[in-house]
């Protein structure tokens, strides 16, 4: 009776003592961009796009949702996270388009200061898992962006914003629902530096 109580003891402390499962961490990335029609006329300068600035926690690699549909409260989440930084992701997928497109003979990360230049700076204001009031899901993008030609007032300077629903509720939909509104974004900027590049081209 008495090794049977121990036995138990011993048992009920081991399992006291036990330290919970920790999730693996799961690193992300955006789905990949969609084919880019050939821009209708081309640029006279190289474009140079700067990484992405962000405030907050949207410049944390950690993935961000928000608990509310108007996203007043936000959280990270502690285990699913960027494969990169976003500010270098977004930096990177806006290069790509502005080559596919053609937009200019030389689109590119770096160029030195001196350089004559189209120069594109993107602020992000919201990339998060937002909730909805008919329970689903929703990525939502804003983002700051500008384009500075030399000599020139700024060539474009707005914020833009998507909302894409996701197909479910997993992190996976959710990114690709980003990739989505993210491209939408980009497309709506590049529209604008098409339409106001007139007096580039014409230098």
């Amino acid at each position: 009776m008495i090794v049977r109580a121990a036995l138990l003891l011993t048992a009920m402390m081991l399992a006291a003592c036990s330290v919970p499962t920790v999730p693996d961490q799961t690193w992300y990335r955006l789905p990949p961009p969609p084919a880019v029609e050939k821009a209708a006329a081309v640029l006279n300068l190289p474009i140079a796009v700067a990484g992405f600035s962000a405030d907050g926690i949207y410049a944390d690699q950690a993935l961000v949702y928000a608990l509310d549909p108007g996203a007043r409260q936000v959280r990270q989440y502690h285990y699913q996270l960027w494969v990169d930084p976003p500010g270098r992701m977004l930096q990177r997928r806006l290069i790509v388009r502005l080559r596919q497109a053609g937009l200019a003979g030389t689109v590119t990360d770096e160029l030195p200061a001196s350089a004559e230049a189209l120069r594109v700076r993107g602020v992000i204001l919201r990339l998060d898992r937002t909730p909805l009031a008919d329970g689903g899901v929703a990525a939502v993008v804003a983002i700051k962006l500008r384009a500075d030609a030399p000599g020139h007032l700024p060539l474009v300077e707005q914020i833009y914003r998507a909302e894409k629903p996701a197909s479910g509720s997993s992190v996976g939909a959710f990114t690709d629902a980003l990739g989505e509104g993210i491209d939408e974004v980009f497309a709506a900027f590049q529209a604008d530096l098409e339409r106001n590049g007139v007096a580039l081209r014409a230098r």
